[in-house]
């Protein structure tokens, strides 16, 4: 494997484990009223155009880093829905 997708994965880990403590604090407080729906909407849509475009270029790093975001960020989402605050 070259560098460049040695450090893409590292990267794409980094920045999608970054949601995993919001997710838990979320689902452990059962609230979601400190999130932002405009924002997480917007990233949301924003990770599966990154997806899409993993997936036209087949490019495996950013594939593997934005299915998990998206399903991360779903996750938050399906949250602030169903949470009544």
């Amino acid at each position: 494997m070259d560098t460049a997708k040695i450090i893409g994965f590292i990267a794409g880990a980094l920045t999608t484990i970054s949601f995993v403590p919001q997710v838990v604090k979320t689902y452990k407080t059962r609230s979601a009223k400190g999130l932002s729906l405009g924002m997480f909407g917007i990233f949301w849509m924003g990770s599966v155009c990154w997806l899409t475009y993993g997936i036209l270029i087949q490019d495996f790093p950013v594939i593997a880093a934005n299915t998990v975001t998206v399903v991360l960020a779903s996750t938050l989402l399906f949250f602030k829905f169903s949470f009544k605050d």
